[in-house]
């Protein structure tokens, strides 16, 4: 869900001076919903944060109760804010409101949604408010079960999401706008669950949540392959909930303004703070490191024997730039992002800091893989809320004939894309922040971006065409084409030009002719043999999906189906036991 209308008429918050502490940005975050500057009128936002406040009890009840009377409207948007401030009420509300809102969850029906922060937002608040009303028949809720057959219900699914996102990853993975929304229900079981053991679970998942984030962000920006993640954030990747997140956990980055209503909720709820380990994760840059992670797809429904199917991920992180990627194919619909380069900068607001390069797909077939819509108006029922899906210029979505390759700093990705297919061409995207673009008469590429340098290196002639944002579009219209990307700190070289004959240097060679294929050896002294459909190797050694972990680097270590998570910093240990419900906290003797 976008931005609500309340949001939109809050007044900014001051970036010129932000809070310090976690508790000084928490409350400026409050502050902000409690007293929104504009002409509009407040909506649940508002009641809740004042609620919270214990502010002003009387408004509270008569702009619910007038809000209520309009019609609830959202489904499971509008299911989260009323279960919040059904559980900040603590006897605030007049009568008459308490009614009201009772009331609407008898005769609203929600639809339950049919993505997984759907399904976990509409559970949550089934299952609190179940807790809340208990000992009431299936007359009194839309649903037609009793309080008891709602709240059983709600458990099993939340339990059996915390149980396959702990032993096969998260499906809606990653995303710097839906992280959001699977932090909101964590947070509020965490808060007003009573059962101690849901309690428990909801509250190690936050820690769980917040370490999926910790590596992947370069001061306070979401970096790696992403699960869905908006247009308009994929090119200026401030732009979103995850640097609300950043910037409220660990005061990295800034703020959107103004922040999400879903940092709002959560921090109406547990507001949660992660522990000093979590901080130091998602702080130290000090050493460049690889972090790996397996996921999972969303849900197939067609074409598929497999339910779910393995997404692999690496990131590449230093001080000055992240290299992100999984493994290619269609593994989300519309808004996946596989790989690409970011680049720090000093103040990432209204930066494009980031280039990379995709086969932009659109097919029914794709559609109806992960929904279950029929065929005749599927793309158009896609394109009306997700309006670049079937343009031919885009830079969002995954594509079932593009594989990619990453080993440290150096990618490789292919591209085998069949002669009918809709878009029968590569895009990449050049910002208009990068500096010093150069194309070198080997075919290579040059650019800067911030303190990292960059090499692009397109296996087929090109053509550029300008964006409205300023930047270029690389429009390569062959079937079978490539691009091998080496990225490199600033400080590694005396200056550019050193690095462009390091570059120039490196052994390459391509065969398109038949199926894509590369040998590169990488800057790092590292032999890379791709080809398109099969596995890659280094230094003649092929990955070895098989055993890929579902976290892996120096700060976050988890084992396929094990249900365990382990934090690592140093000589602090952090060990969250999801089969026990145990969290162990240690340090290495010396």
């Amino acid at each position: 869900m976008k931005r609500t209308t309340a949001l939109v008429l809050l007044a900014a918050l001051s970036l010129a001076a932000q809070p310090q502490s976690f508790q000084q940005r928490m409350g400026a975050v409050i502050d902000a919903y409690a007293h929104p500057k504009g002409s509009g009128d407040p909506g649940y936002a508002t009641i809740a944060a004042r609620l919270w406040r214990r502010e002003d009890a009387g408004w509270c009840s008569r702009r619910l109760e007038q809000l209520l009377a309009a019609g609830p409207t959202g489904d499971m948007f509008w299911m989260f804010p009323v279960t919040a401030i059904a559980y900040l009420d603590r006897g605030q509300l007049s009568d008459s409101a308490r009614r009201a809102l009772r009331r609407a969850w008898q005769t609203y029906m929600p639809y339950r949604g049919d993505t997984e922060n759907h399904w976990l937002l509409y559970y949550t608040c089934l299952y609190l408010m179940a807790q809340m009303w208990q000992d009431q028949g299936g007359d009194q809720w839309y649903t037609g079960k009793s309080s008891e057959e709602n709240l059983n219900e709600a458990r099993q699914w939340i339990e059996s999401w915390v149980r396959l996102t702990t032993t096969r990853g998260q499906g809606e993975y990653d995303s710097p706008h839906y992280m959001g929304v699977f932090l909101l229900p964590m947070s509020y079981l965490s808060a007003w669950a009573k059962d101690p053991a849901m309690q428990k679970r909801a509250t190690m998942m936050l820690d769980y949540l917040i370490a999926d984030y910790a590596p992947e962000n370069l001061d306070g920006l979401f970096i790696g392959a992403h699960s869905r993640i908006y247009d308009a954030q994929l090119l200026e990747k401030w732009a979103g909930v995850s640097s609300d997140f950043g910037w409220q956990w660990f005061g990295l980055g800034r703020p959107v303004d103004p922040p999400d209503s879903y940092l709002l909720y959560y921090l109406l709820a547990s507001a949660y703070e992660p522990p000093e380990i979590l901080r130091r994760i998602a702080t130290d840059r000090s050493q460049p490191y690889t972090h790996y992670e397996r996921k999972r797809t969303r849900n197939r429904w067609r074409f598929n024997d497999e339910l779910h199917g393995p997404v692999y991920k690496t990131t590449y992180v230093r001080r000055e730039y992240a290299v992100s990627s999984d493994q290619g194919g269609i593994l989300q619909p519309i808004q996946q992002h596989s790989w690409g380069v970011t680049w720090a900068v000093p103040d990432p607001r209204g930066v494009h800091n980031t280039l990379f390069a995709l086969n932009p797909h659109s097919s029914i077939r794709e559609l109806q893989t992960y929904f279950v819509f029929g065929p005749d108006s599927a793309i158009e029922t896609v394109v009306r809320s997700k309006k670049t899906y079937d343009s031919p210029d885009k830079f969002l979505g995954g594509s079932p004939y593009e594989k990619v390759f990453q080993d440290q700093d150096s990618l490789i990705a292919l591209y085998d894309i069949a002669r009918e297919s809709r878009f029968p061409h590569v895009n990449g995207f050049f910002s208009k922040d990068l500096r010093e673009v150069r194309e070198d008469q080997s075919g290579w590429i040059f650019a800067r971006g911030g303190e990292a340098f960059i090499a692009f290196r397109p296996l087929q002639p090109y053509a550029w065409k300008p964006l409205d944002n300023g930047g270029r579009r690389l429009f390569s219209p062959y079937l079978k084409n490539g691009i091998v990307l080496q990225v490199a700190a600033s400080s590694e070289y005396p200056d550019f030009a050193s690095f462009q004959r390091a570059i120039t240097s490196l052994e390459l060679e391509a065969r398109l002719d038949a199926v894509p294929t590369v040998h590169f050896r990488s800057l790092r002294g590292r032999m890379l043999e791709f080809t398109y459909g099969e596995i890659p190797k280094v230094n003649g050694e092929p990955l070895d999906y098989t055993h890929w972990p579902l976290f892996g680097g120096p700060f976050v270590e988890a084992k396929v189906d094990s249900e365990q998570l382990l934090l690592k910093y140093g000589k602090m240990r952090r060990l969250l036991d999801f089969r026990t419900l145990t969290v162990t906290d240690s340090r290495l003797e010396p």
